[in-house]
């Protein structure tokens, strides 16, 4: 086995991986709801189906796809890893520590928030991207495929939407921590700017958080 294969494989390894695919995710999120922002236009939902049709139809986006969908996998096996590591490494002993009183809450309970947000990401992959790239919308006013339909029709169902927010406000968490965790485990952790790291980690994850919420509650409560 190469130096390589053992660093990676190691825990501080995996916790690289992690770090770096989370921050290339994080990159992805931002992108993805300025996109989704197009929703609130007042056009029919021409100017995103514009964008959804771009996204869907563009060679570099198709290309970079595989390496979001890479990014992902990496970053949801990593986790499964570690998660099993630390909870044989934490056994009887780690019950008796009192974890509340050295952990914060999400660090402790980051693979229940990681399940809610895999789950989601399955229904929402196969609710928007499947049927956007492999189903039969109907054509809107500019002959683009008329995916803003589909979405103010699911936004319109209670359970969706209630799994969306709840999914927001699991990775709201989940960022939270990853956040100033990933900085940290690459070595970016200075006494002077990482009360900074963690004050931008907030902001970013609430902010970008409550902008995708905002989707689904605007739709079911005033469309």
């Amino acid at each position: 086995m190469s130096w390589i294969s053992k660093t990676f494989s190691s825990s501080i390894g995996r916790k690289i991986i992690m770090a770096l695919t989370g921050l290339f995710l994080c990159s992805f999120l931002v992108v993805h709801l300025i996109g989704n922002l197009q929703l609130f236009k007042d056009d029919g939902g021409a100017a995103f189906n514009i964008y959804s049709h771009f996204m869907g139809t563009n060679p570099l986006i198709r290309t970079l796809e595989w390496g979001l969908v890479l990014g992902f996998g990496f970053h949801i096996y990593e986790a499964l890893i570690l998660t099993r590591r630390n909870q044989a490494a934490r056994g009887i002993g780690y019950v008796e520590s009192r974890p509340s009183q050295n952990s914060s809450w999400q660090s402790r309970n980051m693979g229940l928030l990681g399940t809610i947000i895999l789950v989601f990401l399955l229904v929402h992959l196969y609710n928007f991207f499947w049927r956007a790239r492999f189903g039969d919308l109907d054509p809107d006013i500019n002959n683009n495929d008329d995916l803003y339909t589909l979405v103010v029709s699911s936004f319109h169902q209670w359970w969706y939407v209630l799994l969306y927010v709840l999914a927001q406000v699991a990775l709201c968490y989940h960022l939270i921590h990853g956040f100033r965790s990933a900085f940290q485990t690459v070595g970016l952790n200075h006494r002077k700017y990482t009360p900074a790291i963690k004050i931008f980690g907030y902001v970013f994850s609430v902010v970008v958080c409550a902008g995708f919420a905002a989707m689904p509650l605007y739709f079911y409560f005033f469309k």
